[in-house]
Parts: structure tokens; sequence; C-alpha cells
């Protein structure tokens, strides 16, 4: 038999080698610089749907650690333990970290990605939307030189939500004018997700043939979902072709009447159905976009993007507008080339009223939205025009 002071000798070696193991793993994931990702109004369901698709490795690799910080006011600090809590029992080999935080003067601390998912209620009867663009402002004067002061030079802001998106970027560029304009981005893939889910459900195919559908304005105001450029791949008919082989939708669609009826009426009322998801629908939006703006769109495809204008479309300068964009090397780049119709450029034209309205609403400059015309920026007239100039040809 094994003396006792024999058997202490070897249990004091095994508990040095545990010691030394564990220092060492402590020294080798002190090594380990993670993604700082912080999440405002964390208590949302979207940000709850969003983090498994950060944490699996498939928005930035399978090698890019990331922690994640939730932030929100101190009445939601229950929901975030809760949040951190379940994060932390999936065990997800790249989750470095996860933490909640809901004292605003820490926020924003070495972020490398900032996901703005603050709403405010649009409710007529409880305040006027002016009142709900200023309420937004707010928020975004206070995060604005937070985000300069804590986060790192080059951070990337996405802004998402339901309500005000691209107000929510154009303002935290205003009050923080050190932030680079181009990674300040507004979030436009739900709706784009959602427009062709609906030419899908038309042509009874899978919805992820369908390629190209441009949002162009104010992503959660009003916008206008452009098929002039869209294409359907693996769609089953009479012309067979590779995988790879593209059909214009328009020419797929044979009921032109059902673009002029149905489709625009799915169209007015898709604000209404994102902004009822439960969470998935954008979760999967933003993940989206980080994965195409770290690792690049696919190759010829079209990405709609709320980015700052710099005269592009003849779009006025200074304002947030959702436009076509491709993603490569770790930048954006807006797709000037694409030719658009006269009608189109109208459309455009009224689209960016709106949010020159918002902006000079949030600076205090006017109180409240004065509309374009008597004209819907959307109606039935300029789509009808745009589809039938598409169909024959005709300039």
């Amino acid at each position: 038999m094994m003396l006792s002071e024999e058997m202490l000798d070897i249990a004091e070696e095994n508990l040095q080698a545990y010691i030394e193991i564990e220092k060492e793993e402590e020294e080798i994931k002190s090594l380990i610089k993670p993604l700082q990702i912080w999440i405002t109004s964390a208590s949302a369901p979207t940000c709850y749907q969003l983090i498994p698709l950060l944490a699996n490795g498939e928005v930035f690799g399978m090698t890019t650690d990331i922690s994640i910080h939730l932030l929100d006011s101190d009445q939601f600090k229950e929901v975030l333990c809760g949040i951190v809590m379940e994060a932390e029992d999936m065990a997800f080999p790249l989750l470095h970290s996860i933490s909640a935080h809901t004292e605003i003067d820490e926020a924003f601390i070495q972020a490398d990605i900032i996901i703005v998912l603050d709403d405010v209620v649009l409710n007529c009867e409880v305040q006027s939307v002016g009142n709900s663009i200023r309420e937004v402002s707010d928020i975004c004067q206070v995060y604005a030189p937070l985000i300069e002061k804590n986060a790192k030079s080059d951070v990337r802001v996405i802004s998402s939500g339901k309500t005000f998106v691209n107000l929510k970027a154009m303002m935290i560029m205003t009050y923080g004018p050190s932030i680079k304009t181009e990674n300040v981005i507004a979030v436009a893939t739900s709706w784009e997700s959602a427009a062709k889910a609906t030419l899908a459900r038309k042509l009874n195919t899978n919805a992820a043939g369908v390629k190209d559908v441009i949002v162009w304005g104010n992503i959660t105001g009003c916008n206008y979902i452009d098929l002039s450029h869209s294409k359907l791949y693996g769609y089953n008919c009479a012309i067979w072709g590779p995988a790879n082989f593209p059909r214009p939708v328009l020419n797929m669609i044979y009921d032109s009447e059902w673009i002029h009826s149905e489709f625009l009426s799915a169209q007015s009322s898709l604000n209404s159905r994102v902004s009822h998801c439960v969470g998935m629908l954008p979760a999967h939006a933003v993940a989206t976009v980080l994965r195409y703006w770290y690792h690049g769109s696919p190759p010829g495809e079209i990405v709609s993007v709320g980015v700052l204008t710099e005269g592009q479309f003849c779009v006025p300068d200074g304002i947030v507008f959702s436009m076509p964009v491709r993603f490569q090397n770790g930048n954006w780049k807006v797709i000037t080339e694409l030719e658009i119709s006269e009608t189109t450029q109208e459309v455009l034209g009224r689209l960016a009223h709106e949010l020159i309205q918002e902006k000079l609403i949030a600076l205090r400059e006017i109180k409240e939205m004065h509309p374009y015309g008597a004209d819907e920026i959307t109606s039935k007239n300029y789509l009808r025009e745009e589809v039938e100039t598409l169909l024959t040809g005709s300039p």
C-alpha cells in the first residue's frame, strides 16, 4: 500500500500541475482580443434573437472571439441579467464574455461595433410625430458624445429597429462629428427580405432566388421598393439555364396588374409587417449586413443600406438615404453606375424631402413635418409608369 506521505506528495504535485495549467490558460485567454460589441435597448426581442447569430461564428468567422455588452435602462436590469445567464449557459465557443450595463456613463467602452436598437412609440394619440423625432434626437445626443469618448476611433455603428432608422444614423453623425461617416449605416435588409418573400410567393419559388430588390429612401418611413433591377435565379419555367443564369423578375410576372395593385398594396403594408416582427427578421438583417461588412457581399449582388448622401442619384447631400451598395474589403460603395428612370428620380426627390424634414425637426429648426405635395410619394401612378416603361422598353 502507498504510504499516506507519498499520497500527499502526489496530491501536491497534481495541485501544482493544475495551478500551472490554469495559469497558462489564463495567459492564453489574456492574449485574445475579442471584438467588443455593444447593443443598445438590449431588452428588445431583436437583441435576444441576435445574440446566437453573432456568437455562432457565421458573422465574423470561426476564429474571431467576441464580447457582447448589453445596454439598457435600469428598469430592464433583470431582463438583461436573464439574457446574460442564458447566453452563458449556451456555451458558445467564440463568446469570450457577455455583460449587462445600465450605467450610461460606461457605455461603448472600447467598442468595435455598436448596434443601436432604440425605438420610440409612434402613436399620434400619445404624442405628435415631431415630438417622436425630437425624442430620437435626444437619445442620439446622449449616445454620440459617449461613442466619441469611449469607443475605438474606427468603431462601426449600425442603426436598426422599427422607427426612424435613418434619423438615428444621421443624428449620431451630427452629434458625433469625429465618428467616421462611412462607419455609420442604417439597415434596410428586413424590407428587402419582406419584398423578396412577397415576390417569391407570387412566383411559387424560393425567396432566396430573388436578388437585387432595391429599397430607396426612408427605411422605416416613406420608401420605394424598386423592382427594375431585380433578378430571379433557379426558377423552374420554360427557359432553363445554369444555376447562375438570372431572369428579370418583371419578365417572369406576366400578370402586370398584380404589380399595379396587389404588390403595391403589399408594399404599403411592409412597414407594418416588419414593425410587428418579434425579432427574428430584424436580427437576421443586422447579422447579414455585419457579415457583408466584414467579409463582403455576394459578388455582383445589390444590397440596400442607409448611408450618408454625397449627391449620388441627385439626392441632396447630408441625409441618410437608403440606396444600392456593395460591400468589399471591409468597406461599402454606392453603385452609382446603376441606371434609373426619370420617374424613379422624381420619386427619390420626394423621398429625400421627408428625411430633410425629419432632420430639421430633430435640430429644432422647424416644429412639425411639412408635406411635399398632395400626391403620395409611392402612388400607384409612379409605380405603374415605372413598370410599364420597363416592360415596353420605351424611354
